[in-house]
């Protein structure tokens, strides 16, 4: 069974960072394209960034420059490095296997505000 865990989500200032991490069991995540969606209240689901099997990475134009999605094969994970926080970064943040298969986490809280 395919599980996602999601770790890293809170309370940070304005300019403030954050590292979400997502776990991934029961498959073999070195294959895996990974991605970070974030829903806000009251929005839709919004994708943020994508990291391939071989370690390219692209970003919504609204995080470029600021959050870093990265992984480490050897720990199942996937990272969502996050700096110079904002308001509108404000959402829960959701790991997504996306190839192959589909699977989701459950989803972190991210909180940006003094």
């Amino acid at each position: 069974q395919v599980q996602l865990l999601e770790f890293g989500g809170g309370l940070v200032q304005p300019g403030g960072s954050l590292t979400l991490s997502c776990v991934v069991v029961g498959t073999r995540f070195s294959i895996a394209v990974m991605d970070w969606y974030r829903q806000a209240p009251g929005k839709q689901r919004e994708w943020v960034a994508r990291i391939s099997s071989g370690g390219a990475s692209n970003y919504v134009d609204s995080v470029k420059g600021r959050f870093t999605i990265s992984r480490d094969n050897a720990m199942n994970t996937v990272y969502l490095q996050m700096n110079s926080l904002k308001p509108e970064d404000t959402a829960v943040y959701y790991c997504r296997l996306t190839s192959p298969g589909n699977f989701w986490g459950q989803g972190t809280q991210v909180t940006v505000s003094s």
